[in-house]
């Protein structure tokens, strides 16, 4: 196929001085979204993108194929609610999930509570938050337009299903707590922003109380900390109605404080929070409150996670216990069910629960189907019924039903998809980085297949954020398998497979380390003839675009395609936008004279090389992404094309009305991966 022309992008003559070096950066006039400059340049690369892709009737094959496969039923945990259950269920080729309500459980269809598809034509807005009062008489959700991180909060009276007239707008990774008497909720919102989307900052964060039926501008102020614009809060009350909880933080690392008043004095302004950790030093979660005592999840002394507990008073805390300690396991959540404490832990890389009584002591392990992961749990603290969401590789989502009588679980959902799920496997491997520490990785391929170092080999990684890469299904990767793919998934330092030690060990100046495993990953694959370079694409998102960027950059000739997906790629300014001064925790920031050489030292966008050949390369962003702001990946692909000293294509796809890919309608999904497919497998030889 032949390839569009390579454009060249106009450069300014635009420099930093960080610390006494000069760093150049001739493309910043594309961080400009509302430009018409800028517009204008990201039609000509989606148009280069649409002239090469659609040249290839594997395009329209892999489309069809993706929305055969997609065409089944998924649904959610059902979620008990004064005697219903709520569920989110998404049929066939719907763009958003659908919540309806269930008279029980034997009722197979429900009544349909909301449904998202409504709200737009092309599936673009999207409900990512959400609370049900306490004994069901409202549900306040959260909607989001066109992928945004901010969201507007509406109020549905659930006994008339009437939307009520309440709005609540300038919110962004905020809970919703309802009070026990259903009368409001308390959120967090930030002060009214003039400008664009993607120009909104995250700044002087304020915790408020609505009351249903006021507007928003009558919302009472419970706090903030002008001394600290830089912190926010989540506030929410306890599942035994008594008790009100702060936590701040101010970055993603896992630290926090913790704060708490009795909740019949959460609007007195004279009754102060009484504190638990202010120290910043850990994080600190709240699993629940029994009997007076608040459990919480914290790796204070314990790399791995343990379960402590304290009296609650309305004056003062009392002495910690250690209730469930650590076990050289990752705990990666907890709740409270029924009086007990269930716990997800992760041994290499595989959830296996446990549930232990108010004391510590075990009560059982439950018994999943096959190695893999949980993806949703929902439970009452009073309640002996709960549900878990189970997946694998090669086990599509499906809901089980457990109680305290002695019952071993059920299968209360499970999606039927035609494919041949009995002629694949996923295989656990583990490989040596380039310091000798051992990494999991998980391969999943036909059971026939041979490792003669032919096989296209699509390797996934993420390596941050303490975000652990546990096997997980995924539609999409069905129509990769029958290709005669591979999809490999490796377990890359920075995430929390191993701990706050394994998540420590991959960011600031250890993050090399994380490109190092991922780099062994593909020469692993490689040795062991899974694959050739010439066969083996790699592909990130997000923090994992930062990582096949910085690998593209790195070790150019080891792959045979390169996918950069919503790339945090410019390590010297991502944090001057939207979210990114969350992130520095993680990454460093470049202003710091000790953060900077080792930022720029690894910074994808300076360390594209002049007449390099570089591999077939996709960077994929959105133009409404306000998490990573998809400036970042245009500056990339720009800095990429001027410098390529070969004729491979090295493109970029902008989509439309998306965002960084939470919500993201299924139509645009089918057709975006599509596009990724028909790109790796034209990249890689194989149509």
């Amino acid at each position: 196929m032949d390839l569009p022309k390579r454009r060249i992008t106009r450069r300014e003559l635009v420099t930093d001085n960080f610390h006494g070096t000069t760093v150049a950066d001739p493309y910043r006039w594309l961080e400009t979204d509302t430009d018409a400059e800028v517009q204008t340049w990201i039609d000509e690369q989606n148009a280069d993108f649409e002239q090469y892709v659609g040249g290839f009737s594997a395009r329209k094959q892999l489309n069809d194929r993706l929305k055969e496969l997609w065409h089944y039923t998924k649904c959610g945990v059902p979620r008990y609610v004064a005697g219903k259950y709520y569920i989110w269920r998404q049929e066939g080729l719907q763009n958003q999930s659908v919540l309806y309500r269930l008279q029980n459980l034997q009722d197979t269809v429900g009544e349909v509570i909301l449904d998202p598809n409504l709200l737009s034509e092309d599936g673009t807005v999207a409900v990512i938050t959400q609370q049900f009062s306490q004994n069901g008489k409202y549900f306040a959700y959260g909607l989001s337009t066109a992928g945004s991180d901010w969201r507007v909060i509406h109020v549905m009276d659930l006994t008339t299903g009437e939307t009520l007239p309440d709005t609540i707008e300038h919110v962004k990774f905020s809970q919703i707590s309802w009070l026990p008497d259903e009368s409001g909720f308390i959120y967090t919102r930030y002060p009214e922003q003039d400008g664009a989307v993607l120009e909104k900052k995250t700044l002087n964060a304020m915790v408020y109380l609505h009351m249903v039926g006021q507007p928003q501008s009558e919302d009472k102020l419970i706090h903030k900390d002008d001394a600290h614009p830089e912190w926010s809060f989540n506030v929410f009350v306890d599942d035994t109605e008594k008790w009100v909880f702060m936590s701040t933080w101010y970055n993603t690392m896992p630290i926090n404080q913790l704060h708490y008043k009795p909740l019949d004095k959460l609007t007195d302004e004279k009754s102060p929070w009484v504190t638990i950790a202010d120290n910043f030093d850990e994080e600190y979660d709240v699993v629940g409150v029994i009997d007076g005592f608040v459990y919480m999840s914290t790796h204070e002394k314990a790399p791995f996670g343990k379960i402590i507990s304290r009296k609650l008073g309305e004056t003062a805390v009392g002495e910690v216990q250690i209730i469930i300690p650590d076990s050289g396991k990752m705990l990666k959540w907890a709740t409270v069910v029924n009086g007990y404490i269930m716990c997800g832990f992760l041994q290499d890389a595989v959830d296996n629960v446990h549930i232990y009584d108010k004391n510590g002591a075990m009560v059982k392990e439950i018994t999943l189907p096959a190695p893999g992961t949980v993806t949703g749990y929902s439970g009452k603290h009073d309640r002996e019924e709960f549900f878990l969401q189970f997946t694998s590789y090669l086990y599509p989502s499906a809901v089980f039903r457990y109680d305290f009588s002695g019952d071993d679980g059920s299968c209360w959902f499970e999606p039927k998809i035609d494919f041949p799920f009995d002629d694949y496997e996923t295989v656990q491997e583990f490989y040596h980085s380039k310091d000798g520490t051992k990494i999991p990785m998980f391969i999943t391929k036909a059971k026939k297949l041979q490792k003669d170092g032919n096989n296209p080999v699509l390797l996934y990684g993420y390596g941050g954020f303490m975000i652990s890469m546990t096997p997980g299904f995924s539609v999409q990767s069905l129509a990769w398998l029958e290709k005669g793919g591979v999809y490999a998934v490796a377990c890359l330092r920075g995430g929390s497979e191993y701990g706050e030690d394994w998540h420590r060990a991959g960011i600031l100046e250890k993050k090399q380390n994380v490109f190092d495993d991922f780099i062994a990953a593909g020469e692993y694959l490689i040795e062991q003839k899974y694959t050739a370079t010439k066969k083996l694409a790699i592909m990130g998102g997000s923090n994992g675009g930062l990582l096949t960027a910085t690998c593209l950059t790195q070790r150019p000739e080891l792959f045979g395609a390169v996918v950069v997906a919503v790339p945090v790629v410019d390590m010297l300014r991502y944090h001057l936008f939207t979210a990114g001064r969350l992130w520095t925790g993680e990454y460093g920031n470049a202003e710091n004279a000790e953060h900077f050489p080792f930022m720029y030292k690894y910074s994808p966008l300076h360390n594209v090389k002049m007449n390099v050949v570089y591999p077939p390369t996709l960077i994929m962003t959105a133009d409404t992404d306000d998490r990573v702001v998809p400036g970042q990946a245009r500056k990339f692909a720009a800095t990429l094309q001027a410098a390529d000293g070969g004729n491979n294509p090295l493109l970029i796809r902008i989509e439309k009305s998306a965002g960084h890919g939470y919500g993201k309608p299924v139509s645009k999904f089918i057709d975006e991966r599509a596009d990724l497919y028909t790109f790796l497998l034209a990249s890689l030889g194989e149509v």
